[in-house]
């Protein structure tokens, strides 16, 4: 633990309110983003994309259950890859519990992935996960929303992932959220892919908090410590 100035409770109040104003002005910023993000217009999904279920093949409408708004996370596990990617596992032990309370604020939340089915289903009773989980693999529903990228150069667009060009090819991960309206129609509202990501990790927020913070600067990569739940050992 590095060495830090110590100082009286009455020192640390001035400095903590200080801090307080900066963190309320966050806030509002924050709040104010939020209100430019439901203002973006909407696109309409005009494809019949269908998903490898549970239940067998599951229309795109079918994922939003009797709710208008639906929150896809885009986990990454190819059709090729024996178990998901650990980095998405620990985002989704992040969300697991939220689908619940977001299914009474007129939101279905679901984690699609290219990987087939029967993958899917059994990294997810190892992980203990609850939330509904489907197979694109048959569709082009991950091309389409940027978060596989092609090998080919000459298949890259301008807004490959991320909303640039280039990209690692393969898989990414992302978070996209459509709505559904009285006629049925669905529309992409929203996308957004690397940093973009971060908030929606409750551990993180967390880690922000505590003296060490994240604590990543001398790992080979930042996200080097994490591991699959059941990896950790001890």
């Amino acid at each position: 633990m590095p060495t830090h100035p110590i100082v009286t409770r009455a020192e640390w109040l001035v400095q903590r309110k200080e801090l307080l104003a900066a963190e309320k002005a966050f806030t509002q910023a924050r709040e104010a983003l939020a209100v430019r993000r439901r203002a973006l217009p909407w696109v309409r999904v005009d494809k019949p994309y269908t998903f490898d279920g549970a239940a067998g093949d599951v229309p795109f409408a079918a994922l939003f259950g009797d709710r208008t708004q639906l929150v896809v996370y885009h986990l990454m596990f190819g059709p090729d890859e024996k178990v998901a990617c650990p980095l998405c596992s620990f985002w989704a032990d992040n969300f697991d519990r939220s689908v619940v309370h977001l299914a009474h604020r007129d939101v279905a939340m679901v984690a699609i992935s290219r990987a087939p089915l029967p993958k899917l289903q059994a990294y997810r009773d190892r992980m203990r996960w609850t939330f509904p989980w489907y197979s694109s693999g048959k569709t082009s529903f991950n091309q389409d929303f940027h978060v596989t990228i092609p090998a080919a150069e000459d298949e890259l667009g301008p807004d490959n992932y991320n909303y640039a060009s280039g990209g690692r090819a393969g898989e990414a991960p992302g978070i996209s959220v459509f709505v559904k309206d009285d006629s049925g129609a669905i529309f992409h509202t929203y996308s957004c892919f690397a940093r973009g990501l971060d908030m929606m990790n409750a551990t993180y927020q967390y880690l922000d908090l505590v003296p060490k913070g994240r604590d990543e600067g001398a790992l080979p990569f930042t996200m080097n410590w994490v591991r699959r739940w059941d990896e950790y050992g001890g």
